[in-house]
C-alpha cells in the first residue's frame, strides 16, 4: 500500500490541500501540494505566473510539479492542480495512482476562493471560471478518478476517512515506472 501514490484533484477550492493532509497524516505519508511546490520550485504563487507568464505557462509547470511529486520516494500523498488533468502525459502519468476526484458546484467552490489569494482567477466572475473549468475537465477528471466525493455535502474529515476506506493496495510501482 505504501508504494501506490494517492493524488487528490479538483477544481480550485474543492479542499484538495486539507483532505491531502488528513490523508497523508492517516496514512503516516509526506503531502505534496501543487501549491507548495511550484513556490517552491520558482518563487511565486499560481496567481503571481498566470498574471506574470500566462496560464499556458503556470499549466505546463503544475503538470512538471505533479509528475514530479508522482515519482517522488517516499511516496506521497498529493493535492495536485485541477489543471493537470488536462495534459494527457500527467494523465498518463496518473495511471499507477489512487486517484479523487473532489467535485462541487461551482458557487460553494468560488466562495471557498474567496479567501486564498494564491489561487488565479481567469475571470472576474469566479462562479463563471469554475462552471466552465468543470464543464471543460469533467471528462478528464473522471477518467482518473477511482473515487469521487462531493465536497459540499461532506466535512473534509469524513471525506478523508472515505478515502481510506476505498483505498485498496494494488501491486507496488518500481520508482522507475511510476513516471513514465
Amino acid at each position: 500500500m505504501t508504494d501506490i501514490p494517492v493524488v487528490v484533484m479538483g477544481l480550485m477550492g474543492a479542499g484538495k490541500s486539507t483532505v491531502s493532509r488528513l490523508v497523508a497524516d492517516a496514512l503516516g505519508r509526506p503531502m505534496r501540494d501543487s501549491d507548495a511546490d511550484l513556490t517552491a520550485r520558482y518563487g511565486a504563487t499560481a496567481a503571481m505566473m498566470a498574471l506574470d507568464l500566462g496560464a499556458d505557462e503556470l499549466h505546463a509547470r503544475e503538470a512538471l510539479v505533479l509528475r514530479e511529486a508522482l515519482a517522488a520516494d517516499p511516496v506521497p500523498v498529493i493535492a495536485a492542480a485541477a489543471s493537470t488533468v488536462d495534459d494527457p502525459e500527467s494523465r498518463k502519468a496518473l495511471a499507477p495512482a489512487f486517484v479523487v476526484f473532489l467535485d462541487g458546484p461551482p458557487e460553494v467552490l468560488a466562495e471557498r476562493m474567496k479567501s486564498s489569494p494564491h489561487r488565479p482567477h481567469f475571470k472576474p466572475d469566479l462562479v463563471e471560471m469554475l462552471t466552465e473549468q468543470r464543464a471543460r475537465r469533467l471528462g478528464h477528471f473522471q477518467e482518473v478518478a477511482d473515487l469521487s466525493v462531493d465536497t459540499s455535502a461532506h466535512t473534509p474529515e469524513e471525506i478523508a476517512a472515505t478515502v481510506l476506506a476505498h483505498f485498496r493496495p494494488r501491486q507496488p510501482i518500481p520508482p522507475a515506472e511510476r513516471n513514465p
